[in-house]
Parts: structure tokens; C-alpha cells; sequence
């Protein structure tokens, strides 16, 4: 595909379009503000300066990736004449619905739609298109330029052609491609949130710190992050919501978010986004235990 579009320019927006302008492709870059945006394009060129350094890419590909990409607040402009379509906005149903709608009634008939989402079903989101069979799920991982895993998810009425199509392109964006089935969480999502709501109850119920916590699973289980850590890396917020969606297609009590996880978010503690989680990433205490109360 020659022209994409990505709808949302934050953590996962601004990743996704950065890698498919890299490997070639016209990328409009939407966003409902010129600030969102901005930052977004800051982040990508930030990142990129960091794989200059590294010698993986050089500055003629700094450079004609940059220029890959188009910024848009207008959703209309924003998606004229591109073959596919890959909306990375907030993890929310309704938000989603409403813009798979907009995208449906605006895309060519030919477009396909992708979302990012990391474990509201494909179904449900197609459903409200008249175009299910070119509904898809690319879940991607952040950091996005660097993990090389994407979760392709069919929905109950996605075709074989989409699925085949999205399936060699993530190929040739340098990426490894998996096919999984339309079930709350998918795969990654099912497995790995029962995991950190565990270590937040392990924490919660006093059986040990943060860190030590951490410190288990990344020396006895070979994790490259403990999953107190990771959590603060996704995001509390979106740690909460991925259990809320499980919790609700299972009507498992095994994926009820813990009550520790529930007040963190309220109190507004979300993780390295808002500087403080089961760390504190402020400036003066980096990844630091934020209270007496998880030692």
C-alpha cells in the first residue's frame, strides 16, 4: 500500500505512522489538534534521532521519513485517497464506534479499516459499518518501531483477502505478523493483564514491595520488565480498561481488577504519563517507590 492513514498521533498513533513512513509509505497523521499533532511529530523525529545515534539508520532516512508523513486535523482531508486506515485512538468503545462510523461513510469502498485496539472485539466494530469484511484488528506493541510483534485480529465477518492483505504488509513493514481469533483481549491482553492484576493483588495483600515484586519475575522468570513496572509503561489507566472489557465478555471474577489498581486511577497515579505510578518519574526521584505503603 502507497498511502495510509492513522488516526491519533499519541504514543501508538505517532509509532505506527513512524514505521510505515520509514518502510515507504505516504502516511497522513490525524488528529482532532494542531498541538496533539506536534507533539506526536516531535516524538517520531526524537526517535528517530535516537536510531541515527544507534548507526540503524542514517540521516537520509531521517530525513525522507519525516517527509512520509502529513499532519491533519480534519478527518475528511485526512483520509481522502488512502487504501487503508488505522485508528489508534483511545481505547474507548463508543469513541471507537463513532469514528469507524465517520471512516465507513467517508472511505473509499474499497478501503480497509483497521484498528489498534489492544482488546475491544473486531465484531462489534465492524458491525457498525457496511463494510465488516474489510474490518481488521492490527494490534501493535509499544514501543512500536522497535517490537516486532502485531497481533492481526479477525472479526467474525473479516475475509480472507483483508486478513491476507494485512497479513503480508505487516511483513514488509519488518514486522511478525500473527492471526488470532475475536475474543476479549486476544491473546497478548489475556495472558499478560491477569498477570500484572496479580502482582498488583500480591502487592496490595502485603506479601511484598514494588520492587521486590519486580525483582522476582525479572530474575526467576526472565522478564526484561517486572510487571509492576510494565503496568506504569502501558498505563494504569489502560491496564484498568483492558480488564474492564475481559470482565465483561468473560464474566470471569479471575479478571476483576484489583481494588489497589481501581483507586490508583482515580487518584490520577497512571504511570510514567502522568509522572507517577507504582514509580515516581519525577526529576528528582526517577522510578522511585512513590509511598511507604508498597514498601
Amino acid at each position: 500500500m502507497s498511502k495510509i492513514a492513522v488516526i491519533g498521533s499519541g504514543t501508538m498513533g505517532n509509532g505506527i505512522a513512524h514505521v510505515f513512513a520509514q518502510n515507504g509509505n505516504k502516511v497522513n497523521l490525524v488528529d482532532i489538534s494542531n498541538d496533539a499533532l506536534e507533539k506526536g511529530m516531535a516524538t517520531i523525529s526524537k526517535n528517530l534521532d535516537r536510531m541515527v545515534a544507534k548507526a540503524k539508520i542514517n540521516e537520509n532516512i531521517k530525513k525522507a521519513t519525516l517527509n512520509n508523513i502529513s499532519t491533519h486535523t480534519s478527518l475528511i482531508n485526512g483520509i481522502t485517497d488512502v487504501e487503508m486506515v488505522i485508528e489508534a485512538a483511545t481505547e474507548n468503545l463508543e469513541v471507537k464506534l463513532n469514528i469507524f462510523k465517520d471512516l465507513d461513510e467517508n472511505c473509499s469502498p474499497n478501503t480497509i479499516l483497521a484498528t489498534n485496539t489492544s482488546s475491544i472485539s473486531i465484531t462489534q466494530i465492524a458491525a457498525v459499518t457496511g463494510r465488516p469484511d474489510k474490518v481488521i484488528g492490527m494490534h501493535f506493541m509499544n514501543p512500536v518501531p522497535i517490537i516486532p510483534l502485531i497481533e492481526i485480529i479477525r472479526g467474525y465477518n473479516t475475509s480472507d483477502s483483508t486478513t491476507n492483505t494485512v497479513m503480508e504488509l505487516s511483513k514488509r513493514l519488518g514486522k511478525n505478523p500473527v492471526e488470532v481469533n475475536d475474543y476479549p483481549g486476544f491473546v497478548a491482553n489475556r495472558i499478560l493483564m491477569p498477570m500484572i492484576n496479580e502482582a498488583i493483588e500480591t502487592l496490595y495483600n502485603g506479601v511484598a514491595g514494588v520492587r521486590e515484586i519486580d525483582t522476582v519475575m525479572k530474575l526467576g522468570m526472565a522478564h526484561p520488565m517486572g510487571p509492576l513496572e510494565l503496568a506504569d509503561f502501558i498505563g494504569l489507566d489502560v491496564c484498568l480498561s483492558i480488564l474492564h472489557v475481559m470482565y465483561d465478555g468473560f464474566k470471569n471474577p479471575k479478571y476483576a481488577p484489583s481494588p489497589l489498581l481501581i483507586n490508583m486511577v482515580t487518584a490520577g497515579k497512571l504511570g510514567i504519563k502522568s509522572g507517577e505510578g507504582f514509580y515516581d518519574y519525577s526529576e528528582s526521584r526517577k522510578a522511585e517507590k512513590v509511598s511507604s505503603q508498597f514498601k
